[in-house]
């Protein structure tokens, strides 16, 4: 970790700021839009999340996730999901090795493409739940075992999935415990006319960006320990767990409408996550504390795939956008009647 950095000192804060400030004007030497994709990017990786990315094909997902790597001087890695993409190719494997010296032959581990700091699981859904698996523990877990032996992965560690939400026929689609890993679901969305003006501008000419690294590891491993000290008033977690547990059909205080639309709804991950979140949204707004409003701006990203609609929702056309800014009016609601009942 970088010694010039106090992750408990409150000027860090400024320093974040400037690095964020720099960080955006490399990644938007490449990438034209999206900001607001971005900024949750950037949100994730402080809290030492990961991201599922959802859009359609040839939206950048691939060319944004590198330039973050690029910009963060990380070393990055892509792997692109198939139907005969194995655990091992993934993680790595075992191969036999002969020493010229002595003619004795012996087993070498050789290091997957999990090894990296970035990594991007392109279309994660085209593979079976096997190979799914393989990522997804060291996403929870930070370390790979084999060939009996448990290796670290470097920090940070930090997973960008992608999925396409047009072709389903031939997925494998992720059950629900493994997308709970996932801190945040981002959906990218189309350029508008003038940036997508701007893309093909830039993109046919002879010349290209060239970022130039605004922040290095051991001052994102600084931020990200500088994140995990700000300190988050009682009635902002209150607020946060309270949403989370309204998703709960059944509960007491869940609204009428979770039971009828909700099969399932989210866990104490959730809440985690809301938190964290928070904390890092309010950093990057030049705030030493989280407010309401940031664990209600992380709500959508936060619980979008972790509530389950039933087949009444469907038949009614309601979603898990709609469900969920629902249930943040009526907690909001809840939250002025009580301040008006009060002496």
């Amino acid at each position: 970790m970088n010694a010039s950095i106090d992750t408990t000192d409150p000027g860090t804060l400024d320093c974040l700021l400037d690095s964020w400030r720099l960080l955006r004007g490399e990644i938007a030497k490449i990438i034209i839009g999206q900001d607001e994709i971005i900024r949750q990017v950037a949100v994730c990786l402080l809290a030492q999340g990961h991201v599922l990315l959802i859009g359609v094909p040839g939206l950048a997902k691939t060319l944004l996730i590198r330039t973050l790597s690029d910009a963060l001087d990380l070393r990055f890695s892509r792997i692109q999901f198939t139907p005969d993409l194995m655990p091992g190719d993934i993680t790595g494997t075992e191969i036999i090795e002969e020493n010229h010296a002595t003619g004795q032959r012996g087993f070498k581990f050789v290091r997957g493409p999990i090894f990296a700091n970035v990594i991007l699981a392109d279309e994660i859904n085209r593979t079976p739940p096997k190979t799914q698996s393989a990522l997804l523990e060291a996403m929870q877990e930070h370390h790979v075992t084999a060939a009996g032996q448990t290796l670290d992965l470097e920090e940070p560690f930090f997973v960008l999935a992608t999925q396409n939400p047009i072709e389903q026929e031939g997925t494998y689609p992720l059950p629900e415990a493994q997308l709970d890993r996932f801190m945040l679901n981002l959906w990218l969305d189309y350029p508008t006319f003038g940036q997508e003006v701007d893309v093909v501008r830039r993109t046919t000419g002879a010349s290209t960006g060239r970022v130039i690294p605004a922040m290095n590891r051991s001052e994102l491993l600084a931020y990200q320990a500088f994140i995990r000290h700000i300190p988050v008033a009682d009635n902002v977690i209150e607020y946060a767990v309270a949403l989370v547990s309204n998703t709960r059909p059944g509960r007491d205080a869940a609204p009428d409408f979770v039971s009828e639309y909700l099969s399932y709804g989210a866990g104490p991950r959730a809440s985690q996550y809301l938190i964290l979140g928070a904390k890092a949204l309010a950093a990057l707004d030049g705030r030493l504390t989280p407010l309401i409003d940031d664990v209600r701006a992380m709500a959508v990203p936060v619980l979008r795939h972790r509530i389950i609609p039933n087949f009444n929702a469907e038949a009614d056309g309601v979603t898990t956008v709609d469900l969920i800014a629902r249930l943040l009016d009526t907690q909001d609601a809840h939250a002025s009647g009580n301040k008006t009942t009060r002496p």
